[in-house]
């Protein structure tokens, strides 16, 4: 009968566990979110360990640069040549990817490295991530961030009549918006941001694996549950598709002609590849330039979420080849 009655209480306190925990999942994205940054840490640190390799020698880095005093998450970091000196070059602004709610400008580090050894100056930014700080907090950080390279623009050797935006993941998405700011002044006020560089100084974009329009993410698929976190931390809202201040974060909805030159791209094994591909054809049918870089649907093995850091694989390596034409395109003097 003693036995009996532990086992009961036993039961009766893992009950209760499981109620508590089913309800933390509910009232809050947090316990989602700290699983997923665990996870998506890992990847991070595989991703930029395997690039190591393709990373070439001679690149200098000028690090920690607090691009708002005010702000105690906004931090930068630029890469280049050393052989160029003090000559500005073509400049890629790079967003890192983590949904929202993960990662680090440090993850992108060895990518932009890469980047910079192709002859540019590639600055990786850093933002405040959700749900600490959601929506439109990046877009705004992002701003400030190009006024402040604009303004050190000689000490760090960065060209700001040669800028391209560029991300990966929710990074492709910020810059997205604050493309489409720079464009579109009614969007810009919209969104609650005064923009610091004018369109002509914007030469391009690259987008990799973005997500543009809340209303196409499949949330009865089987990362219904991972998006649902995810939009709810950045958004602040459990009914994000429904949450008036998150409307403009659907940036597809609000791009004009005036949006820049754009290289796109995802994966056939990504679950945003649709939303690349609307985006590439919402921009193209505005009049916008646009490479895009898709795989067929049976392309084997099915190229996953973030494909373009894997330099060892040939897709990686095409679709690096793609983006460097494409940048010394719209990156050339005149």
């Amino acid at each position: 009968m003693k036995l009996k009655t532990i086992l009961l209480r036993i039961l009766g306190v893992i009950a209760g566990l499981v109620v508590v925990g089913y309800a933390a999942f509910q009232w809050s994205p947090w316990p989602s979110v700290l699983m997923i940054r665990y996870a998506f840490g890992k990847g991070s640190d595989a991703a930029s360990q395997s690039l190591l390799k393709h990373v070439p020698p001679g690149i200098a880095a000028v690090l920690d640069q607090h691009y708002d005093e005010a702000d105690p998450d906004a931090y930068l970091d630029v890469f280049r040549p050393a052989s160029a000196g003090a000559q500005p070059l073509p400049t890629i602004v790079w967003v890192h990817g983590g949904a929202w709610v993960s990662g680090h400008r440090r993850d992108v580090a060895n990518y932009a490295r890469v980047l910079a050894g192709q002859g540019f100056t590639v600055v990786a930014v850093g933002y405040s991530i959700a749900p600490g700080q959601g929506y439109p907090v990046p877009v705004r950080q992002v701003n400030t961030a190009l006024g402040y390279l604009v303004r050190e623009a000689a000490r760090l050797g960065v060209d700001p009549a040669r800028l391209v935006l560029a991300g990966d993941s929710a990074g492709a998405h910020i810059v997205a918006q604050v493309a489409n700011a720079v464009a579109v002044p009614g969007y810009a006020k919209a969104v609650g941001l005064t923009p610091v560089i004018a369109r002509e100084q914007l030469r391009g974009m690259l987008l990799h694996c973005g997500a543009y329009d809340a209303a196409q993410a499949r949330l009865d698929g089987a990362f219904g549950g991972f998006l649902r976190t995810v939009f709810w931390s950045y958004s602040g809202s459990k009914d994000f598709q429904n949450a008036p201040a998150f409307e403009t974060a659907s940036v597809r909805r609000y791009v004009s002609e005036a949006f820049p030159p754009s290289f796109i791209t995802a994966g056939n094994g990504d679950p945003l590849e649709g939303q690349s591909r609307s985006m590439a054809e919402t921009l193209a049918a505005k009049g916008v330039q646009v490479d895009s870089l898709f795989f067929p649907a049976d392309q084997t093995p099915a190229l996953p979420h973030e494909y373009q850091f894997n330099l060892d694989d040939a897709p990686g390596r095409v679709g690096g080849e793609r983006r460097l034409q494409f940048l010394r395109a719209v990156t050339a003097p005149g």
